[in-house]
């Protein structure tokens, strides 16, 4: 049976946003965006905007619940999509990848800051507190998800994992 791929995977408040998309759905192998937020889905007027801004890539583009994602992992395992799956926090990547959705690549890009005593700014478009910080850890070392770094386009510079731990001492 086919099984999809999670080619690579993102953290981005923004989901998707024009030039970033569209390069990073140039990746090889890529045919489709699943965009995973449980708001964005639930209302038809965003989910449509989110379909059609991702449809802007060329690629087909799914707005689902997260609920929704694991299912379709579990019964269908993506089918043959080989998608750039976004979440807005990283609270929602930790929650698919403990539940058995397999990947290998996580791209930081944007999390503005909440709470000024505990969110650091860790790069330029990213704020992050222990916690968050705490779960990409694990990710990395107890889920496989291999590589994970920073970096809010294509073209900006990237920093590692290892290099935002160490502002936690982690």
């Amino acid at each position: 049976m086919e099984m999809g791929v999670i080619n690579l995977a993102r953290v981005d408040e923004r989901l998707i946003h024009g030039q970033v998309m569209v390069t990073l759905s140039q990746k090889s192998g890529v045919n489709s965006i699943f965009v995973v937020d449980d708001v964005v889905a639930k209302d038809k007027f965003m989910r449509d905007l989110y379909k059609s801004a991702g449809s802007r890539t060329g690629q087909k583009t799914i707005v689902i619940t997260p609920d929704k994602a694991k299912f379709y992992w579990d019964e269908y395992e993506f089918k043959d999509y080989n998608c750039i799956l976004i979440t807005k926090t990283v609270g929602a990547i930790y929650d698919l990848v403990k539940h058995g959705l397999p990947m290998k690549e996580l791209n930081i890009g944007g999390i503005a800051q909440k709470d000024p005593a505990k969110d650091i700014l860790v790069t330029k478009s990213v704020y992050l507190n222990k916690e968050d910080a705490e779960k990409l850890k694990e990710l990395n070392e107890s889920y496989g998800v291999e590589n994970i770094y920073f970096q809010a386009t294509p073209s900006a510079p990237k920093s590692s994992l290892k290099e935002v731990l160490v502002k936690f001492n982690l």
